[in-house]
């Protein structure tokens, strides 16, 4: 069976409930013949972190709400749950939920996990659009994965009164941070958050010079795309979407006159 508007793949993608990034960013990022659909994860605390603990553990529920959609992948665009969760649960659960529904479960902490193992990175630069509570945990789950975090970039605001701190930051604020690491001497810098606005930044970066530049989102369009191909994911696959092909001229297309 073929979908008209995916007929190279459907993925069933996991969004936190308020995120204004993910959808707009993986409309541009996904090549032609591949599609997504959305289901919202859920939860009525009150803080970040309180939030981020509900989504994980309403992972395989959430699923639900595809029903009987022929999805071939399904993935979570949420990196702070991964953080809390850490690296032995969020596998655990990566597990059962593929046994369970027979396609590849992706997340994007490790679809960066994956991006940084076959460009052979291991000390990395992170550029972060967290509170210093939840920076701690990320630090400790990239380390847990063998990772160096040599340096960290903040692009957080403290001042952000907008109805959220991440989701409501202009890309600007990521490219800022990550020029500061541009002679850190790093393998790879990843921008993290899939809230946190970033095709625009690392457009800008794609000839600065500096360590190649990714995002969250990025990664996780990666992974599922190889994932719907049934492919390991490797270097040579890696490096277009590290380039921009494609991806960036769509941003361009879009982008207002």
């Amino acid at each position: 069976m073929s979908l008209e508007y995916a007929p190279l793949g459907l993925i069933g993608m996991l969004t936190p409930q308020a995120n204004t990034t993910v959808e707009p960013e993986f409309n541009l990022l996904w090549p032609p013949g591949v599609a997504m659909i959305n289901a919202r994860l859920m939860s009525d605390k009150a803080s970040m972190s309180d939030r981020l603990v509900d989504y994980f553990a309403t992972y395989a529920q959430s699923l639900g709400q595809f029903a009987n959609a022929p999805i071939g992948v399904a993935a979570a665009a949420c990196t702070g749950a991964s953080y809390l969760a850490g690296r032995e649960r969020e596998a655990k659960l990566v597990a059962e939920i593929e046994q369970q529904h027979g396609f590849a479960f992706l997340t994007a902490a490790l679809a960066v996990v994956d991006a940084f193992r076959v460009l052979d990175a291991r000390r990395i630069g992170l550029v972060s659009p967290y509170p210093d509570a939840l920076n701690q945990a990320s630090v400790g789950y990239w380390q847990s994965h063998g990772l160096e975090v040599a340096a960290i970039a903040s692009a957080f605001d403290a001042s952000n009164k907008s109805f959220h701190p991440i989701y409501s930051m202009a890309g600007s604020a990521a490219e800022h941070a990550a020029r500061s690491l541009q002679t850190a001497k790093l393998d790879a810098i990843v921008m993290l958050g899939t809230g946190m606005p970033t095709l625009r930044p690392i457009a800008a970066l794609l000839d600065w010079g500096g360590p190649p530049v990714m995002s969250c989102n990025l990664c996780l369009a990666w992974r599922a795309v190889e994932a719907l191909r049934r492919s390991d994911p490797n270097a040579a696959t890696l490096r277009p979407w590290l380039r921009g092909d494609g991806w960036v001229q769509r941003l361009s297309a879009q982008s207002p006159k």
